[in-house]
Formats: structure tokens, sequence, C-alpha cells
């Protein structure tokens, strides 16, 4: 049995009344929707708080939920949707993703190693095209943004992305692209790349 049809089979349980599945759903879950809200919102306290109230709204929507999607997609989805709200009544806009460009520099490979290459000034030209990435980011529209975030940071497939966003697959594709040549047209200056050119 996948993951999938386990989720289904919890789903239908928490539909009839078993709340024990549902917080079962909800223990699988937690992290990583805080994760992703936590993106979103920055402030740890009011990711909680936002988390929490997506699975509110997940339990009361549960009676709606047909199967169409996989359960993480359609809970991704009330997560970000009430992010954003949250966003909105607070008069704040999406973030930008600093910390992911920190956290894939700890998570990659040669990590371990000793780095005899990490001169001051590669350290400042790291700096450098965080602050441009940063700002790429902060400068795209909301559903760029969001499509970016949920392909690069999340790792989820375009087919997910489409389901959390409720809009069809080429404009995720469509929107993943632009989003892409936006920040790579900030970064070219820095990183002496011909316009022409991808890296």
């Amino acid at each position: 049995m996948g993951e999938r049809e386990a989720d289904l089979i919890l789903v239908e349980r928490a539909q009839a009344g078993d709340q024990v599945a549902f917080g079962l759903l909800v223990t699988k879950y937690q992290r990583k929707l805080l994760r992703l809200v936590m993106r979103l919102v920055r402030d740890p306290s009011e990711a909680e708080d936002v988390t929490q109230e997506a699975f509110i709204k997940a339990y009361r929507a549960l009676p709606n939920f047909r199967g169409e999607s996989a359960f993480y997609t359609w809970l991704y989805r009330i997560g970000v949707n009430t992010a954003k709200n949250w966003l909105m009544a607070q008069g704040r806009r999406m973030p930008t993703v600093s910390e992911v460009i920190d956290d894939e520099d700890d998570d990659s490979a040669g990590s371990n190693l000793l780095r005899d290459d990490e001169t001051p000034e590669r350290v400042i030209m790291s700096r450098q095209i965080g602050a441009t990435v940063n700002a790429a980011m902060d400068a795209l529209p909301e559903d760029l943004r969001t499509a970016i975030a949920l392909r690069e940071i999340e790792g989820l497939s375009y087919e997910e992305i489409s389901k959390v966003m409720d809009c069809p697959i080429g404009t995720v594709r469509s929107r993943i692209f632009r989003a892409r040549e936006a920040i790579a047209e900030r970064l070219r200056p820095l990183l002496d790349t011909a316009p022409d050119q991808r890296w």
C-alpha cells in the first residue's frame, strides 16, 4: 500500500468521525506544513498559529475531500491559502527565501570538507548573490513567488503545484519559467553571463 492509499484510509476514517485518524494525519504532516508556512510567514510563533489554523480548516473541510488529489497536496493548498490570508490581514507581502540559500549551502555534499577556497571575496560574492536572489524573489508577483517556492524549496511536482495553486499545469510551468528568468536576469551582472546563456 502506497502513502496516498494509506492517507485515503485515514481520511475516510476521519470523515466517519474517527478523530484519532485525523490526529495521525496531523502528526504525519505537521512538520512539513509548518516548514512551508514558516517560509511564507517567517515568524515562528505566528507560523505555528497559521499552521494550526490550516489544520482546523482542513478538519472542517474534510467532508468535502474526495480524494481527487493526494491528501498532502490538498493540505498544502489550504496551508498556502491560510498563510496568504494571514499575510494580507497583517498588510504584509510574501517573503523572500534567503534562508533557503543558507540551508542549501549547509546540505551540500562538500559541506564536510575543509573549505580552503572560502576566501573573503567568495564569502562576499556569496552574500551578494543571496541578496540579489532575495531582491529578485521579493520583486516577483505573489503567484510567481509561490510557484517557484513550492517547486524549488518544497520539491513539489508540477502536477502537485497545479493542485495547490488551483491552476493548469501549463500555467505552473509558465510561472516557474518566468520566475527563474527574472531571477536569472538579476544575477547575470554578478555572474558575468551573456543574456542568452543559462547556467
